[in-house]
């Protein structure tokens, strides 16, 4: 059961870095675009900039539950090198619980102003002036998912058979693969 789960919510992860990575070439094109526009065929931009700014802050958020997934967010592991194997353990345990709290309170957060904006009809204070909705869905979505993705993480360091041996230092810098330090879901999968 924890396997499938953990397996949705990473394949859910990975259909998110998907749009997010669409989301990061449709800005790309978009500037491109907007350059030329303004550039050589001397016409006034509307719409680009803030379809530019829109679809790379949606891509940076739509993108954090695959980073979560893979363990590429930035950490300080300092502290992580001079502790043992149990004190290791925990520290993970507590770091990921406190990301899902923070997480959560995001996603209420973020729920709310995304449903002001909903019910409001909010327009942004441009010429182009789209709904605000569109942009700030990205917010609950993005949120949800890191939630969905640090309960497979806690679920699976709890569940983990020899979840204190498998960070062990020694294994770690030999670069075995569940010793190297990866994030649980790669150890499942």
């Amino acid at each position: 059961m924890l396997k499938a789960y953990s397996q949705a919510v990473g394949n859910a992860s990975r259909g998110l870095a998907v749009v997010a990575t669409a989301l990061l070439i449709a800005a790309m094109l978009v500037v491109c675009q907007m350059i030329m526009q303004r550039y050589i065929f001397r016409q006034a931009t509307i719409w680009q900039t803030d379809f530019v700014v829109f679809s790379a802050t949606a891509a940076m958020f739509l993108g954090a539950p695959y980073v979560l997934l893979k363990g590429g967010h930035v950490g300080i592991d300092v502290v992580e090198m001079v502790v043992g194997d149990r004190v290791r353990y925990v520290l993970r345990i507590i770091g990921s619980l406190l990301g899902l709290l923070f997480c959560f309170v995001m996603l209420i957060a973020t729920w709310i102003q995304f449903h002001d904006a909903w019910a409001g009809n909010w327009k942004h204070a441009s010429v182009w002036a789209p709904p605000l909705w569109v942009p700030l869905s990205a917010l609950p979505v993005s949120f949800a998912m890191l939630c969905l993705q640090y309960v497979a993480q806690i679920l699976t360091l709890l569940t983990a058979p020899t979840a204190p041996a498998a960070t062990g230092h020694g294994a770690a810098q030999a670069g075995s693969a569940p010793e190297a330090g990866l994030p649980p879901q790669e150890i499942i999968q």
